[in-house]
């Protein structure tokens, strides 16, 4: 319990938490990193994997072709950028890498959602008249929402997780910690930034988990204010 109780003391230290080298500043850097890279992801990914799902054609090649990416360590992309024009572009090389890090579960889920969408509701709202368009958003779409929020919730975990690797290259974020701490034999240090890499990923597990429980009870409501509409007609 030793080593438990020197991260404690040393994560409830002020001085810690402040100036450039702080928690506060790491937190910042690794919050900012891996939201932007999600989000550069999710702006590629999604769309492409929706769209592919709503023809039904192309998406499998698509779906192995991203999957390569999850064959390629992170820090050999890292690597990689250290030694190109990239190396003096600040976070570029690493936001890069884990764009390509995110995109094959966002890009999985997001085409194989829309092609588990049954069937019968597809061809039900074909004979209803709609557009491929009205079919995508009021049938394909709100189906594969839960697996579509699946691979975002996936993709937003490791993403934290794996953003720690920048600090071997020498960007910022809660891995700096970490490195700092294995630079000084510092136990106390090194196991403090995992607990604080472990709590935000567990974090943002848990906004996710809420997004998609708060869109769950919005679809409700929705329907059930269409349904009201009908019944008064």
């Amino acid at each position: 319990m030793g080593v438990v109780t020197d991260a404690w003391v040393w994560l409830t230290t002020g001085a810690h938490w402040t100036g450039e080298e702080g928690i506060a500043h790491r937190l910042a850097e690794h919050v900012y990193v891996s939201g932007a890279a999600l989000l550069i992801a999710a702006a590629l990914a999604l769309p492409l994997g929706l769209w592919l799902g709503h023809l039904g054609r192309g998406g499998a090649l698509a779906v192995n072709v991203s999957n390569v990416g999850r064959a390629i360590p992170v820090f050999a992309v890292l690597a990689l950028f250290m030694v190109s024009p990239l190396r003096n572009a600040g976070y570029v090389p690493t936001v890069v890498a884990l764009v390509l890090f995110a995109i094959p579960p966002l890009l999985t889920n997001a085409y194989v959602g829309v092609r588990e969408v049954d069937r019968s509701a597809v061809r039900a709202a074909r004979g209803m008249g709609m557009t491929g368009g009205q079919l995508f958003r009021k049938v394909e779409l709100p189906l594969a929402r839960p697996v579509v929020m699946t691979g975002v919730r996936s993709a937003a975990v490791q993403v934290v997780a794996t953003a720690t690797v920048a600090a071997m290259v020498g960007q910022g974020g809660l891995g700096r910690i970490i490195t700092a701490g294995f630079a000084t034999y510092d136990t106390a240090q090194v196991v403090a930034g995992a607990v604080l890499v472990a709590l935000l990923a567990l974090l943002v597990e848990g906004v996710t988990v809420g997004a998609e429980r708060l869109f769950d009870r919005l679809a409700r409501l929705d329907g059930l204010t269409r349904f009201e509409r009908l019944d008064q007609r």
